[in-house]
């Protein structure tokens, strides 16, 4: 089965430097390393060298790392021209001979053919090798033609003809050091604020020193005095405003940098009306869509290795669990001879496919943003609930929609 993973570490993984496409996907070759423990390493590849790449002395040598009980290895993708058998099929399609081979049965009972003799066409592979310090240990051709693995970048700048990344919060460090700084300097006023002392002439303590001694930091139902006047206590001055505000304008400085305003991170500001609170939202997420741009590009790269990998993977028969449009799941028979309900039959090597992804706002599935939609649309038209207040409820995601769909659905004169 095709598994999308994460890469728990992003610098682990060494990309092809010269890659010029903004999604990646004209890498042809990258590194991913990775340590395993040694008793792990020894079951997986018995006889191997435990040598890590760090030790170059030790490799070749012979015998496990002293002192160490993890061996670092590295995934080492390469992508390679190779020469592709091609076959036309007399409906038009044209399929790898490896693949038409592997079909044939299928292939023959829909009617379909050879339509010449194959021919040769320029094509790429995709090798994976697990090295170790002293050895390859491990040759994966993959059945695709692109590397697995998909980076999703921040913003990309070009400085002296050198690519660099950049985050949201780069150029907002200054401004942050700023912020911790001043933060910093306000508590420690108040931390180090000497504790507001009673002032009164030579003597006037010693009625009861150990009460006056103790009374900035104990509770006592009365303190005496021996004198003409009280002690008068010394007020504590407080933080300097300077400090807070600085503070502040520190804390400005951030939203300005990185343009997100109160209103995009949901605060309350000196917005009131809705247009105004929209109009800084979009503030906000123009400064930031290079990011969702860049999102919405490993993802459509992420769909075309799965598109280029699904023929390949899912070739025999077997039956696919498949979530439809609203979310609900379902099993489909796939590469088989026999039909699918309303006599369809799913041949995945069949045609040729591409995906589009669109950015907006977040939904859990389309059930959910349909429901939406549907609500959106009921509040704007109120005749239009008992015409389509059954697929609003079919929509809904809680237990029993269903069932009050159906019966919304009978209400009304249907099935």
């Amino acid at each position: 089965d095709l598994v999308i993973e994460r890469v728990a570490d992003p610098f682990t993984v060494y990309g092809d430097p010269d890659s010029l496409a903004a999604d990646s996907s004209d890498w042809d070759v990258a590194f991913v390393t990775r340590r395993m423990d040694w008793r792990a390493f020894a079951a997986r590849w018995p006889g191997a060298e435990a040598v890590d790449f760090e030790d170059e002395d030790l490799a070749g040598a012979g015998g496990r790392i002293e002192g160490g009980s993890q061996v670092r290895l590295v995934e080492f993708w390469r992508r390679e021209a190779v020469e592709r058998s091609l076959i036309t099929l007399t409906d038009g399609q044209e399929m790898e001979a490896e693949v038409f081979e592997a079909r044939r049965p299928f292939l023959e009972a829909a009617g379909l053919a050879p339509a010449g003799p194959p021919r040769t066409a320029p094509g790429v592979r995709v090798v994976q090798r697990i090295l170790s310090g002293a050895a390859v240990l491990e040759t994966v051709d993959w059945p695709g033609k692109f590397i697995p693995l998909v980076p999703v970048y921040g913003e990309e700048i070009r400085v002296d003809g050198q690519r660099r990344l950049r985050g949201l919060v780069r150029d907002a460090r200054d401004a942050q050091r700023m912020f911790n700084y001043w933060r910093t300097t306000s508590t420690e006023l108040v931390a180090l604020a000497p504790k507001a002392p009673f002032i009164g002439r030579k003597g006037a303590f010693d009625t009861d020193q150990a009460k006056w001694t103790t009374a900035n930091s104990q509770t006592h139902a009365f303190i005496e005095y021996d004198g003409p006047e009280p002690p008068h206590r010394q007020p504590f001055a407080g933080v300097p405003a300077g400090a807070l505000q600085e503070a502040l304008n520190a804390a400005d400085d951030l939203k300005s940098i990185m343009g997100l305003h109160d209103a995009s991170l949901g605060a309350r500001s000196n917005e009131t009306s809705g247009k105004a609170i929209l109009a800084r939202q979009r503030e906000g997420d123009v400064s930031t869509f290079h990011y969702i741009d860049n999102l919405s590009r490993a993802i459509r790269h992420a769909g075309r290795i799965l598109i280029d990998l699904i023929p390949k993977v899912y070739s025999a028969q077997r039956m696919v669990r498949i979530l439809g449009p609203d979310g609900a799941p379902a099993l489909v028979e796939v590469n088989g001879e026999g039909t699918a309900p309303g006599g369809r039959i799913f041949d995945l090597a069949a045609g040729r496919y591409d995906l589009t992804v669109r950015a907006g706002p977040s939904f859990a599935s389309r059930r959910e943003e349909a429901a939406s939609q549907m609500i959106e649309l009921i509040r704007a038209y109120p005749p239009a609930a008992p015409l389509i207040g059954d697929l609003l409820a079919r929509n809904l995601d809680w237990p029993g929609a269903e069932e009050v769909a159906r019966r919304l659905a009978r209400a009304n004169g249907g099935g």
